[in-house]
């Protein structure tokens, strides 16, 4: 596989604890949070401004998966691990924090928490990263610790 010189392809062994990361940002529309909502979340509060207001957040908030699915774009745009692709084996401590809202500005903060050979798999470990969905004002709207798996260098792995 040819390796970029301007985003070379890393190994487990390059990552380290308390590396960390952010990523470029997104806006997030009212229009936006209705599609996402009338495909995967019907709930009143993320599908119609106006009934929103009597809701339970008084106004239109997107909903949570939509936020994951934010974050997972700029995640992945971000560059990290461009050139495996990001693969999971899971998702701990996921939480909604705050409410986004139509217009919030949303990027993420990554930190990188453990680093972990798989014994029974030598040619790949664990990442796992803390991800933070920071808005506008600094607010933390999302936070999350996936699992992720990347190969190891192919010299540590003997054929």
């Amino acid at each position: 596989m040819h390796e970029s010189p301007r985003n070379p392809r890393r190994f487990l062994e390059d990552f380290a604890i308390g590396e960390t990361f952010v990523s470029a940002s997104a806006r997030v529309t009212a229009p936006e949070i209705m599609a996402f909502a009338r495909s995967f979340d019907p709930q009143i509060f993320h599908l119609d401004e106006q009934a929103a207001h009597d809701g339970f957040f008084g106004e239109l908030v997107a909903s949570g998966w939509h936020t994951g699915a934010i974050t997972m774009r700029l995640f992945v745009e971000s560059g990290f691990l461009r050139e495996i692709g990001i693969v999971g084996l899971g998702v701990d401590e996921l939480r909604w924090t705050a409410p986004v809202r139509p217009g919030d500005e949303l990027h993420v903060r990554c930190e990188i928490i453990e680093v972990r050979h798989r014994p029974h798999r030598p040619d790949r470990g664990v990442l796992r990263v803390r991800v933070e969905t920071i808005n506008q004002n600094g607010l933390t709207v999302m936070t999350q610790i996936p699992n992720l798996v990347v190969p190891a260098k192919p010299d540590r792995n003997p054929v």
